[in-house]
């Protein structure tokens, strides 16, 4: 299904994900090199590249061929389940090309006119203030943390503070689109999960960004950027939901396959001391029971808020703020359950899976860090959302 108004390739959500479900094979033997290395390999972003991934949140314009979120995050909870670390890079790649698609018509001929194929990784946090240029554009400098795939990427979207003269002069977040001329990667990145993330530091030394690669929060939410209205379909949408969709997609895929790998590993598990099955306790069978209806129960109310976002997106209409709100903490509490799902097996697992042949304990190091992004902080989304719900102002201190 097409979703962009413009001409285009026609390519099918269920096509793309079949393409990258070929891929999973070669992309979980990979696993182990993408801890090594620490990046993910070539090979994997190759792969999915052909699969077609990287187009389904691109406008048609560049050879992209867009999609509703329902058809294209599926295909994240796949690969997350071979490749936790190659799921979220791959996720971030491609829905950065959502938000480069609501900035100004100038910026995305320079990122894609010569080549279609350019991504784009980010580091948004609003970390670095900026010094305004006269007659336009901020000079930048700093470092920019955690920028996910960064290696695989030819521009980086950076955070930055800057009075809004919308706001009466207000210092808010804005974002900065920057060539891989402009920066240089420091490779810090040592961390014990999601190794293969390639989360590294960029770092930006008196760099002038133009007026039209700069974006503000405010108006990426509000349908009020440069390029809003160039394309249609799910671009008629608040950019931060579609930013955000591989956070919790990535630990339900997570979740999913240590699932399996739980199944696999009691089935034929007996207790040292007793030569007891450990399939025929009933905590066993308990456990898993509650896991399963956990994710199960975490999919469809993602798959909802998915098809939902895609619906407003074709109507036309931005999300209520009630919608906006709502998917904003849905996706933190998917991530909440998918990681109490893995917890939930993983202490009952035993001390074998502790080993680094194990493939639980990558699993499981990889859910935990999944809810330690700051979109995924629940405590966070859970103040945000129960504010809303008792009528209280939104408290600017809170992301």
């Amino acid at each position: 299904m097409s979703i962009d108004t413009s001409s285009g390739p026609v390519v099918s959500g269920a096509a793309m994900r079949a393409a990258v479900t070929e891929s999973l094979a070669s992309i979980a033997a990979n696993a182990d090199r993408a801890e090594q290395e620490r990046r993910v390999p070539d090979e994997n972003i190759a792969a999915l590249r052909e699969a077609g991934l990287f187009r389904a949140l691109q406008p048609s314009r560049y050879g992209g061929t867009p999609m509703g979120a329902e058809e294209y995050t599926p295909a994240l909870v796949d690969i997350a389940g071979a490749c936790a670390s190659t799921a979220w890079v791959a996720g971030l790649l491609a829905q950065h090309s959502h938000l480069i698609g609501l900035m100004s018509a100038e910026l995305q001929d320079e990122v894609w006119a010569d080549d279609p194929t350019a991504l784009a990784s980010s580091s948004v946090a609003a970390i670095n203030g900026c010094e305004e240029v006269p007659g336009g554009g901020v000079r930048l400098n700093g470092s920019w943390g955690w920028s996910s795939g960064c290696d695989h990427a030819s521009w980086a979207i950076l955070g930055f503070r800057r009075a809004d003269p919308v706001l009466g002069g207000m210092v808010i977040p804005h974002f900065a689109v920057v060539p891989k001329a402009d920066y240089r990667i420091h490779d810090d990145w040592f961390v014990a999960a999601l190794r293969g993330t390639g989360s590294k530091t960029l770092v930006v030394d008196d760099v002038y960004v133009p007026e039209h690669r700069i974006e503000s929060f405010l108006a990426l939410g509000t349908g009020t950027t440069k390029g809003f209205g160039l394309h249609g379909g799910i671009f008629h949408a608040a950019f931060v939901n579609w930013f955000s969709l591989g956070f919790s997609a990535v630990s339900l895929g997570i979740a999913r396959r240590f699932i399996e790998v739980y199944r696999e590993k009691v089935s034929s598990r007996v207790r040292a001391y007793t030569g007891a099955k450990v399939a025929d306790s009933a905590a066993a069978a308990m456990r898993i029971a509650e896991s399963h209806h956990q994710t199960t129960a975490v999919y469809h109310t993602l798959h909802a808020d998915w098809s939902a976002m895609t619906a407003r997106a074709l109507a036309g209409e931005l999300p209520t703020d009630d919608e906006a709100v709502h998917w904003r903490s849905n996706q933190a509490y998917a991530t909440k359950q998918s990681i109490e799902a893995v917890d939930r097996l993983w202490s009952a697992s035993g001390g074998s899976a502790f080993f680094d042949s194990n493939e639980m304990q990558r699993l499981w190091r990889d859910s935990k860090m999944t809810g330690s992004h700051a979109y995924s902080d629940y405590d966070i989304a859970a103040q945000k959302h129960g504010r809303h719900l008792l009528g209280l102002p939104p408290d600017m201190t809170l992301f």
